[in-house]
């Protein structure tokens, strides 16, 4: 169709939502107006199947190499917290679903998207420290190239930390406490409900 050597990178804008239908390495806006690029590559668009009741050809962005699971708004995600700071914690993201990522993404949880409630009293540094794993639901592409992420569900948040005292893995005791189970050192966290 025209334009299948277009060079794109994350963020960009790839055409009208009531135009084209987002393939692999796009995403459609949260107000679903918009196609936007996940990914660097190349722009390609592919004629809709034929007989298909929705007749708006696909928009995708397929890479300089072969990729793996590409974080999109709306899935879950496994994230390593590397830095905590007032206001946000930044984390490289380890996981797509049970898929492993093969490129690096940054995801960001704001203040705002910790929790779903009592927001003014969310302290970052209660909820999360650097090193934890979290699992976390994808917003949306933020800013600065990193996802804007949310643990605000009672399945989201903290899965895994080490105690600051021992380095031991430790065990989830409530809501917002875990515990180390050698020193018995209680830590602050925004902990994630396991199984059922």
């Amino acid at each position: 169709m025209g334009e299948n050597s277009e060079w794109v990178t994350p963020g960009e804008v790839l055409g009208k939502a009531s135009k084209f239908k987002a393939g692999r390495g796009a995403y459609v806006s949260p107000d679903k107006l918009t196609v936007y690029a996940s990914l660097t590559g190349s722009r390609r668009i592919l004629s809709p199947p034929r007989g298909s009741p929705d007749q708006r050809p696909t928009v995708e962005v397929t890479g300089h190499k072969a990729h793996g699971a590409i974080p999109e708004p709306g899935s879950v995600v496994i994230a390593r917290v590397t830095k905590v700071m007032e206001r946000m914690a930044s984390a490289d993201i380890l996981c797509l679903g049970t898929k492993s990522v093969r490129e690096k993404f940054s995801g960001i949880i704001r203040l705002q998207d910790v929790r779903a409630t009592e927001i003014d009293k969310v302290d970052m540094l209660s909820s999360f420290r650097p090193g934890d794993i979290v699992r976390a639901h994808v917003l949306s592409l933020g800013d600065a190239r990193a996802y804007y992420l949310s643990t605000a569900k009672n399945e989201l948040g903290v899965i895994s930390a080490q105690s600051a005292a021992s380095g031991e893995t430790m065990v989830p005791i409530s809501w917002t406490e875990m515990q180390c189970p050698r020193t018995g050192q209680i830590e602050q966290r925004k902990v994630a409900k396991v199984g059922g």
